[in-house]
C-alpha cells in the first residue's frame, strides 16, 4: 500500500509539472529543396509489379565524420536487370552546421548500386568511428568507417552479407560482452523468377501480398570481436522460416538488464523474444499479448518502436499496421501482459484507414511526454480503386501525448508540412540543426524525399545526453538513462539503434523538461549494469556521459547550444 501510494505520488508530482509547461505553437516545415536534400528513391517499377518495389526504403540520422552534427543517408534501389541503368544510388548527406546538408556519397566510399531497402548505424568495433549496415534484397553490406567519414566495404571479412529479402536492421549488445552484435530482419523469399500474378480486381496486375510467399528467417551475427560475425540465428533459438519481418526494436520489456527483441511481422504473429541471459531467447509474444490483435488475427506489421510513454516505468510498444486494422499501442503493464491502447483510443480511430510504415515516439513539443508520429502510404497503387475510403499516397500524422495514456491527432495544426499526402516509408528523427527540438526525415517511395524541421518546439526546455561506452559499447547502445526533473519526476529513455521501419534516428538521447530549467539528477545505467551520476544540471545543453567518469568534455564535434 505504502508503495503504491508513494507511485501515486510521484505520478501526480509528474502531471503538475507537465502541467506547468508553457504553451507552444508547434509547426513542421518543409525545407528540403533549401536544405539541399535531393534525394529521389528508384524502386525500379516498369510495370511488372514485382513485390520488392512497393516495399520502399529507409532513412538513417547518424554522425558519419564525428563532429557531432548528425548526418543522413537515405537508401536507395536501383532499376531491374534488362532495364536502363539505374538513376543513382543511396545517398549520404554531410550536416553544413548551417542548416543545409551537402552529398559527400562519392568521397565517403557508399556510392555502390544495389536494391537497398534499409539500413542501421553503430561503431560495430569499437574504433570511435560510426559505422553503416545495408540491408537490401541480395546481398547486404557492411561499410567500416576508417575516419572522416570515409567508408570502406568489409562484408566479406566480416560475413554479415545475408542474401535473402532484408528489410530493418538493428545493432545491440545481447549478451552484454562490450561488442555489439547485429539482427537483420528478413522479409519473405521472393525472386523474379518466383514472381505471382496478383490482382485487386480480377483484371490488372497489382502488387501481391506477402501472404503469396514463404516466409524467411531474420538472422542474428554475434560480433567476435576481431572484425568478423558469427551466425547464431538457431544457436540463439531465433531461427522462424515463417517470418515476414518489416521492423524490429531492441526493448528490454522485463527491466532486467538483458536485452530482448520485438519483430513486427507482416501477416505472421509478431514475435516478442526474451533474453534469457544465457545467449538464447525464447518467444513469449503470444503469452505478453502482443502476438496478434484483439480477435487472435495476425496483422500487417510494418514499423515498430519501444519506449516508456506513459511514465510507467516500463517500455511499451506502438506498431504501424495495414489500412482497415489501425496502430497498436501496446501498453506494458508491468507483470509480463501488454494491452493494446489504440481500439479505445483517438489513435486507433485516427490509424484506422491509414498504412502505416514508418513509427515512433519522440517528444515533438518537449513537454515531457512522448508523442506518436506515423509516416502513411499504401503499398498498392490501385487500392482506391477498389476502396474509396483509401489512397495509395497519405498525410503523416503527429499524436500529441496528452497524458494518462490518452493521444490527439494534431496533424492538420502542424502546417502544410503534415498536409501533403506522399508514399511515405522509412522515418527518422534528429535535432539536426541543433536548435533542440526533434526535426524529420521522411523516405517517400518512388519519390523525393522530405525534410521536416521543427519550428516551435524548443519553445519548452531540453535536455540531451550522448554516451560513451569503455567497458560497454562504444557508443553506449543499450544504455538506460534516468533523469529527475525538479519537481521530483523520474523518465528514461534508452540508447538504442533500429525502430521505425527500415530507419534509424540519431543515438543521443532527448528529454523534454517543459517548464523546468534544470534536472536535480542524470543517471547512466549502462549494459554491464555499472551507474553513473551527475548531480543538478542546468537544460538547454548536450551532455556527454563516459562509462567509469560521469560527464566529461565532448569527444566528438562539441555540443554548445546555439
Amino acid at each position: 500500500m505504502r508503495r503504491a501510494a508513494a507511485m501515486m505520488a510521484v505520478a501526480a508530482v509528474a502531471l503538475a509539472t507537465l502541467a506547468a509547461a508553457p504553451s507552444t505553437t508547434l509547426s513542421f516545415r518543409d525545407v528540403t529543396a533549401q536544405a539541399g536534400i535531393h534525394f529521389v528513391h528508384d524502386n525500379g517499377a516498369f510495370g511488372k509489379k514485382y513485390l520488392p518495389e512497393t516495399i520502399g526504403s529507409g532513412v538513417v540520422f547518424f554522425d558519419a565524420d564525428g563532429d557531432g552534427w548528425p548526418d543522413l543517408f537515405f537508401v536507395d534501389a536501383m532499376n531491374w536487370p534488362g532495364h536502363p541503368a539505374a538513376k543513382g544510388t543511396s545517398v549520404l548527406y554531410h550536416n553544413n552546421h548551417d542548416g543545409t546538408f551537402s552529398d559527400v556519397t562519392r568521397r565517403a566510399g557508399l556510392a555502390a548500386a544495389l536494391y537497398g531497402i534499409g539500413a542501421a548505424a553503430a561503431d560495430y568495433d569499437n574504433d570511435g568511428a560510426v559505422d553503416l549496415y545495408v540491408t537490401a534484397l541480395g546481398a547486404n553490406r557492411l561499410y567500416r568507417n576508417v575516419g572522416q567519414g570515409r567508408f570502406e566495404d568489409v562484408t566479406a571479412h566480416a560475413g554479415v552479407g545475408d542474401t535473402g529479402f532484408s528489410t530493418s536492421a538493428l545493432w545491440f549488445d545481447y549478451d552484454n560482452d562490450g561488442k555489439l552484435d547485429l539482427y537483420v530482419a528478413n522479409y519473405v523469399q521472393w525472386t523474379p523468377e518466383n514472381d505471382l500474378y496478383c490482382t485487386l480486381d480480377g483484371k490488372a496486375k497489382s502488387y501481391c501480398t506477402p501472404e503469396s510467399y514463404k516466409g524467411a528467417s531474420g538472422t542474428l551475427y554475434h560480433n567476435r570481436g576481431n572484425g568478423t560475425f558469427e551466425d547464431v540465428t538457431r544457436k540463439a533459438g531465433l531461427y522462424d522460416p515463417a517470418s515476414k519481418a518489416l521492423g524490429v526494436a531492441m526493448i528490454d520489456y522485463d527491466g532486467d538488464g538483458w536485452m530482448d527483441l520485438f519483430i513486427a511481422n507482416d501477416t505472421q504473429p509478431n514475435r516478442l523474444y526474451r533474453n534469457k541471459g544465457n545467449g538464447t531467447f525464447e518467444d513469449v509474444a503470444v503469452t505478453a499479448g502482443v502476438a496478434f490483435d484483439e480477435g487472435g488475427v495476425a496483422r500487417s506489421g510494418m514499423g515498430v518502436d519501444a519506449a516508456d510513454y506513459d511514465d510507467s516505468g516500463r517500455p511499451s510498444l506502438v506498431i504501424g499496421n495495414f489500412s482497415n486494422q489501425m496502430m497498436s499501442l501496446y501498453t506494458n503493464e508491468g507483470n509480463g501482459l501488454f494491452v493494446d491502447e489504440a481500439p479505445a483510443s483517438s489513435l486507433g480511430r485516427a490509424s484506422l484507414l491509414t498504412l502505416t510504415f514508418g513509427c515512433f515516439f519522440f517528444d515533438a513539443d518537449l513537454d515531457g511526454r512522448l508523442d506518436i508520429f506515423a509516416a502513411n502510404g499504401h503499398v498498392a497503387d490501385d487500392i482506391n480503386h477498389v476502396q474509396r475510403n483509401v489512397t495509395y499516397a497519405e498525410a503523416p500524422q503527429l499524436f500529441r501525448n496528452t497524458g494518462q495514456r490518452h493521444f490527439e491527432d494534431i496533424s492538420a495544426r502542424l502546417g502544410d508540412a503534415f498536409r501533403q499526402t506522399f508514399v511515405a516509408r522509412g522515418a527518422a528523427y534528429a535535432d539536426y540543426d541543433r536548435d533542440g527540438d526533434l526535426d524529420l526525415a521522411i523516405s517517400v517511395n518512388g519519390g523525393p524525399a522530405r525534410l521536416l524541421r521543427n519550428d516551435g518546439g524548443n519553445a519548452n526546455h531540453w535536455l540531451r545526453v550522448r554516451t560513451v561506452g569503455t567497458v560497454s559499447n562504444r557508443d553506449g547502445i543499450g544504455a538506460r538513462i534516468t533523469i529527475t526533473t525538479a519537481a521530483g519526476a523520474r523518465r528514461w529513455a534508452i540508447v538504442k539503434t533500429g525502430s521505425s521501419y527500415a530507419s534509424q534516428s540519431e543515438l543521443p538521447v532527448t528529454f523534454g523538461l517543459g517548464a523546468d530549467t534544470s534536472v536535480n539528477a542524470i543517471d547512466v545505467r549502462w549494459p554491464g549494469g555499472k551507474t553513473d551520476h551527475a548531480g543538478p544540471t542546468a537544460a538547454g545543453q548536450e551532455v556527454t556521459f563516459e562509462e567509469g567518469r560521469g560527464v566529461v568534455a565532448p569527444a566528438r564535434g562539441g555540443s554548445a547550444p546555439r
